[in-house]
């Protein structure tokens, strides 16, 4: 599943070809006919992200919404290249300057404004986003037994984060992922959120997630930081830092991987 840095990727990226433009929406498979008519040939304001959702801001006064889930993925065709549907094509939408379709989302619906109210009132803040209120973040951490691993992947807590940043975030902090929330003492949780927030925009920036620092890595200057040592813990065998075996639990299904030296219990 995407991560909030790849959301708000597409927003921007989408938000450049589609912004200010009337689209042809339409539903090649079918499941989102009926939605789809309801706003094709309408002008598109703006895409809006948060966390991991997406929210369009029709001239009508509708919203869409989608939400990518495992397996929701764009494919952007620019100019005139429109060629046929391939797959089950959820969404599609045309403008003059890009043909872009969507297929596989777990949701993707054309929604009165009171919807996305009600899906923004169940996400946590937003760490990309400026002037978010993390306190709700911090209140939800310091009321919970269950452990900061699992907390950090609640997007009622934190919207956005994924296994990644999970794992890479409380690297950087030194802390345990089961260390419980109740446990998080106010310093802990602002140097939560810095690293998250400051990771998370960097993904946007670059694209891609890099976590480590170059100066970490024996590699050139400007050489380009491979996949496999982009990250300090995530899906390494040994800690970049100290050497030690990194460890997997499952939390809620998902491996999380820590350093038992760097981020003791």
């Amino acid at each position: 599943m995407p991560e909030g840095h790849t959301i708000h990727k597409i927003a921007k990226d989408h938000g450049a070809l589609l912004n200010g433009r009337p689209i042809e929406v339409t539903s090649p498979q079918g499941r989102f006919s009926a939605d789809a008519e309801r706003v094709n040939g309408a002008v598109l304001d703006k895409i809006e992200p948060h966390g991991k959702h997406l929210f369009y801001h029709w001239d009508t006064g509708e919203i869409g919404h989608v939400h990518l889930g495992l397996f929701g993925k764009y494919k952007i065709h620019r100019g005139d290249d429109r060629p046929e549907p391939r797959g089950a094509v959820r969404m599609r939408l045309v403008a003059d300057t890009a043909t872009i379709d969507l297929a596989g989302p777990t949701a993707c619906s054309i929604d009165e404004p009171s919807v996305r109210k009600e899906i923004l009132g169940r996400l946590g803040p937003d760490p990309i986003k400026p002037r978010q209120n993390k306190q709700k973040m911090f209140d939800k951490i310091h009321k919970s037994k269950r452990g900061i691993g699992d907390l950090l992947m609640d997007q009622s807590v934190v919207a956005g984060v994924g296994n990644v940043y999970r794992a890479e975030a409380l690297f950087v902090c030194g802390i345990h992922p089961l260390r419980a929330g109740t446990s998080m003492d106010i310093a802990e949780l602002e140097a939560l959120w810095s690293t998250i927030t400051a990771m998370l925009r960097k993904g946007v920036k670059d694209g891609r997630i890099v976590t480590v620092e170059r100066s970490e890595l024996d590699i050139p200057s400007g050489k380009r930081i491979k996949r496999g040592e982009a990250t300090y813990a995530y899906k390494r065998d040994h800690c970049l830092r100290c050497g030690t075996e990194i460890q997997h639990l499952s939390i809620q299904n998902r491996t999380s991987y820590h350093c038992p030296f760097c981020q003791p219990g």
